[in-house]
């Protein structure tokens, strides 16, 4: 015969067992959604996804009973803005999740960021398929052509910011320049200036030179005499001495 009551207690154990193992399960997951419900979000508010749903559901002026109707022109814009934005954090969730992937393997970021990132890539996925909604309600089968256009509309923008930077610098490169060129001439006209200036000033040695021309005068004036007595007595003896040859 099977003996119930031996039974009933393993039975129990078990039930005992996989019941607070149960909770314990959801408690842990319940506290894990609060916490990363509570954790800073990873990008900041959706500005262009705020403006659309303001447009698509416009509340009626206060005394009329319908709300203004928007042309689908202004919502099909409003959703590219919105695509447009999505792009921009597409891409920097790629460009980013290699590289905090591999912090986390080193244990230079918490858990934290990454659950942060986690839930940012899943926010991501939802608006991206919310996208893809409104556009085909606005327009059939341009869900599948929207984000290309959005990627285009990006480019562009990212292009025409290098361009606006490029003709800034160059502005302030040309006043640079112009500043440069207008204070080497300056130098260098004062630095002519200067070399006529030191040109036409009357040198000092003019006087002393014409003094001690004439001092030479007076030397070779002085040893005149001398000279002559010299040359007054060669004369004779060469005179002798031609007589003496005769």
């Amino acid at each position: 015969m099977v003996n119930w009551i031996g039974l009933t207690i393993p039975l129990v154990y078990l039930g005992v067992l996989i019941g607070s193992l149960a909770t314990l399960s959801s408690l842990y997951r319940k506290r894990k959604a609060a916490k990363s419900a509570s954790l800073e979000p990873w990008f900041g508010p959706h500005l262009q996804r705020d403006i659309y749903l303001s447009l698509l559901h416009l509340e009626p002026e206060p005394g009329k009973d319908k709300a203004p109707a928007v042309p689908d022109g202004v919502l099909k814009a409003a959703l590219l803005q919105r695509a447009t934005e999505d792009i921009k954090r597409i891409l920097e969730v790629r460009n980013s999740k290699q590289a905090l992937s591999n912090l986390l393997q080193r244990g230079s970021v918490g858990d934290d960021l990454w659950q942060r990132f986690l839930r940012a890539e899943k926010e991501i996925e939802a608006e991206l398929r919310d996208v893809v909604q409104e556009a085909n309600a606005l327009q059939p089968d341009w869900g599948q052509t929207i984000f290309q256009s959005a990627n285009e509309m990006h480019h562009n923008a990212i292009l025409r910011d290098k361009l606006n930077a490029i003709q800034t610098q160059g502005k302030a490169d040309r006043q640079w320049w112009d500043h440069e060129k207008a204070s080497i001439q300056s130098k260098f006209m004062k630095e002519l200036d200067e070399g006529e200036k030191e040109s036409t000033k009357p040198t000092a040695t003019s006087g002393t030179d014409k003094f001690g021309s004439d001092e030479d005068a007076v030397v070779v004036d002085g040893g005149g005499p001398a000279a002559a007595s010299g040359t007054s007595n060669t004369p004779k003896g060469g005179t002798k001495k031609r007589k003496g040859k005769k």
